[in-house]
């Protein structure tokens, strides 16, 4: 007897069919969908950008489903997933990723899908539970340690001095980034660690004979130094 590849398709169809129970699909769909929830809820705690998108958050969700059924088709279907290799393959995300921590969000909503799709409830459940605690904990540090820029505009080199002193003591670090020097003015942006988180300091800066005004400026993102 001979089979055609027509047989060999529609034979290899009907017998995947059943490679993935009801239960399986329910349970792996409703825990990627509570993980998935947990990242989300961490993603918002830990956010520390400008403005916040909530879309992002349900990216989150939804990928992590996605995944999750993604991966299940795959590993019930070789054929299947020869497929999906070829066709994802050309998927192209071109959406701009404003804050590096949202790239560990998104491959951890990814991993969790695949982890729970090859069966490894606990692996999932507890590798989500300390990648949460260990971004909650690092992410949301206290506000006093990290970087600030200071503008100041004094009106000589005496009014600069006293500012360096001045800041020297109430301040954990100072360091010049810039310096620009006017007929009757000088400028300095100076990269500053607080003490603690109190900024009235700012305000007695700018009272300082020779001191014409000082911004403070909180800053995130790469820097030197």
């Amino acid at each position: 007897m001979t089979l055609t590849f027509q047989d060999i398709f529609k034979s290899s169809f009907l017998e995947n069919m059943s490679g993935v129970s009801l239960l399986d699909m329910a349970l792996a769909l409703t825990l990627a969908f509570g993980i998935g929830l947990f990242i989300f809820l961490v993603y918002q705690k830990t956010y520390q950008g400008v403005m916040y998108s909530s879309s992002f958050g349900v990216t989150l969700i939804a990928l992590t489903m996605i995944t999750t059924l993604v991966i299940l088709a795959v590993t019930s279907n070789v054929v299947l997933s020869l497929g999906m290799v070829g066709a994802l393959s050309i998927v192209r995300f071109r959406a701009a990723i404003k804050e590096p921590l949202d790239i560990t969000f998104l491959f951890w909503a990814i991993a969790v899908g695949i982890v729970l799709a090859a069966g490894l409830i606990p692996l999932a459940a507890i590798g989500s539970a300390v990648i949460g605690v260990v971004l909650l904990v690092f992410v949301n540090r206290k506000a006093h340690v990290d970087p600030y820029i200071l503008v100041l505009q004094c009106d000589s080199g005496e009014g600069e001095r006293q500012a360096a002193a001045f800041l020297e003591a109430r301040t954990r670090r100072c360091a010049v980034k810039s310096k620009t020097v006017q007929e009757d003015a000088v400028e300095l942006d100076l990269d500053v660690r607080l003490k603690d988180a109190d900024t009235s300091f700012v305000n007695e800066l700018a009272r300082l004979p020779g001191v014409r005004s000082a911004v403070l400026v909180r800053y995130n993102g790469d820097y030197m130094g």
